[in-house]
């Protein structure tokens, strides 16, 4: 059975200040996702699925999935801040969404088989899409428990133009599975050394090699399960229903799984390199770096 691509889309980019997921980047009007996609179809998925705020549907059908028809199957599903388990009511005043992984537990209806989760606004390059299709093809018919991540070198990942926020990875060396994962949501170089923000508000240093989650994940549908049993003990802790900014996020789901036994998770090793429009500043390098793409013919003048 051929895995799934999930594209996380719910986000408004609020610190980009627009829909980044659809600004067009590439030479000839294309979006980040239409390279992902491009990439993935080329890596053996064989559907694509989108979470989205139900808010611009009909903007996203137009502009998106009318690009893609006859070229495989797609389909939506969305984030809303009431869908939560029964028995618990989001707050009144809360506007930010739950987080990345409320956002996977969305697609439990319209996704039965392995698949790649990864953020609409990130190019992620073509190795590291071919590493995930082949890891998730290869999965016995029924597995559980057994995920993937693409490790991406924290160096490989940042902008110049403001902090970025990352999943800090640590794994085992013989065996290549996470042993931890913190999602740290200000990372930057301060004078030539890699740093993020850790919970105390200290400047925490750490090597430029250091492995790094970049939202790229592979998993079973078994995960849904897991995270809506999760998302349970989430809620029921008062703090994170009391901070109206508290996330649920994919990095937090994983590490409680391998630390309790539940899943392992293997680091996907990758030539890849990142980029992306965190920031307004960053938009003209990424025009740049996908006119270069296209005139080293890495892609089509015509993708669909």
């Amino acid at each position: 059975m051929k895995p799934t691509l999930f594209l996380l889309a719910a986000g408004m980019g609020s610190r980009y200040g627009g829909l980044k997921q659809l600004d067009t980047l590439g030479p000839h009007g294309e979006t980040i996702m239409d390279y992902s996609i491009y990439d993935a179809i080329k890596a053996g998925f064989g559907k694509i699925v989108w979470v989205i705020r139900k808010d611009f549907e009909e903007q996203f059908r137009q502009q998106v999935l009318a690009k893609y028809e006859g070229h495989v199957p797609c389909e939506l599903c969305f984030q809303a801040l009431d869908a939560l388990p029964a028995g618990f009511t989001c707050p009144a005043e809360r506007q930010k969404p739950w987080g990345t992984n409320h956002a996977v537990m969305m697609g439990a209806e319209v996704i039965k088989e392995p698949f790649a989760v990864l953020n609409c606004d990130d190019f992620y390059d073509r190795d590291a899409f071919q590493v995930m299709g082949k890891f998730l093809s290869e999965l016995p018919e029924g597995s559980t428990g057994k995920y993937a991540m693409v490790g991406f070198r924290v160096d490989n990942t940042l902008t110049d133009n403001g902090a970025v926020s990352r999943g800090v990875c640590e794994n085992d060396p013989e065996t290549h599975h996470l042993t931890s994962v913190v999602e740290r949501t200000k990372i930057e170089r301060h004078d030539g050394v890699v740093q993020y923000l850790d919970e105390n508000e200290q400047w925490v240093s750490i090597p430029d090699t250091t492995p790094v989650s970049m939202n790229f994940w592979g998993f079973t549908p078994d995960y849904f399960k897991h995270s809506e049993e999760y998302f349970k003990q989430f809620l029921s802790d008062p703090k994170n229903m009391e901070n109206l900014k508290s996330e649920f996020f994919i990095p937090l789901m994983v590490d409680h799984l391998i630390k309790t036994g539940k899943a392992t998770c293997e680091v996907l090793d990758t030539t890849s390199k990142w980029f992306g429009v965190t920031y307004p500043e960053d938009r003209p390098g990424v025009v740049e770096k996908f006119a270069e793409l296209h005139a080293k013919g890495q892609y089509p003048d015509k993708m669909f």
